[in-house]
């Protein structure tokens, strides 16, 4: 089916019934890559944001773009969801080739992408390191209770199908240390820098220097207005949960997230407000 242009690029609702209606996934059509000016460069990406989903990638993404040595073609969504399509087949060299033609900069520059979803995705690690394998990558982890309810206002807001598929994949992407585990089987400790979304929105300024250095950059001070400006803050009431499902959910959290403490050294539990008990222990 041939999309008009205003869609490329875009997540579209696939039409009522049929097996289409009940995938969580949503249509991404491919965007054609932006033109490389004279003197610049293309190439794998130099950094990823992988997810998690509902964790500030978007808002983190910007402010890492805000910087004056990372180039963003202003036209080009900064979730490209390039490897979603490869879930059934690998990418070849001529696949890979065309993903590095979205990251135009000059040659002292950096460019990159995010895209949620990549990180449970099991696939998406090898395959990234195949086609960037000295690319930098970002996580950032949220409680998981809480990204859940965000991800079930932003599903019930999208049209999701409202069906146990989609709520099975929702409660799947909270639980972080298989996702992590897959992604440090591909790529170093030093390629890979874990932040915590709630740290993030408490200390901005600190918190980005850090991203920075992680990727290279000089020192660069954003204004507090563009620190804390919104990146698609939800408008609508949160998500109901009744008392027995969050109960669940922090018993089947619950494991998770005190052996993510193994290989997040510096999560601070005490700032998830639905952990916060199990700190320090």
């Amino acid at each position: 089916m041939d999309l008009p242009k205003r869609l490329l690029g875009r997540r579209t609702k696939p039409p009522p019934g049929g097996p289409a209606a009940r995938s969580t996934e949503w249509i991404h059509q491919e965007t054609p890559p932006p033109a490389c000016p004279p003197g610049w460069l293309t190439g794998p990406p130099d950094f990823v944001g992988v997810g998690a989903q509902k964790a500030g990638t978007t808002w983190w993404f910007r402010l890492i773009a805000a910087h004056p040595d990372v180039h963003q073609d202003p036209d080009q969504r900064p979730e490209l969801h390039f490897f979603d399509r490869f879930h059934a087949r690998w990418p070849t060299d001529q696949d890979i080739e065309r993903y590095h033609r979205h990251f135009p900069r000059p040659p002292d520059g950096l460019a990159g992408e995010k895209t949620p979803g990549y990180m449970s995705d099991y696939w998406m690690p090898r395959m990234l390191r195949e086609a960037a394998p000295d690319t930098r990558i970002i996580i950032l982890l949220r409680d998981p209770i809480e990204r859940y309810r965000s991800a079930r206002t932003h599903g019930l807001l999208s049209g999701w199908p409202d069906d146990r598929r989609t709520e099975s994949d929702t409660f799947h992407k909270g639980l972080y240390v298989p996702q992590l585990q897959r992604l440090s089987d591909v790529f170093s400790a030093s390629q890979t820098l874990t932040l915590q979304y709630e740290r993030c929105v408490a200390d901005p300024a600190g918190q980005l220097a850090r991203t920075y250095r992680f990727l290279g950059l000089r020192d660069h001070a954003l204004n507090e207005e563009e620190l804390r400006r919104p990146r698609n803050e939800t408008r609508a009431a949160k998500a109901t949960m009744e008392p027995e499902r969050r109960a669940v959910l922090r018993d089947l959290y619950e494991p998770d997230v005190r052996a993510l403490t193994g290989l997040v050294p510096d999560l601070d539990l005490s700032l998830w407000p639905n952990f916060s008990d199990l700190a320090g222990t």
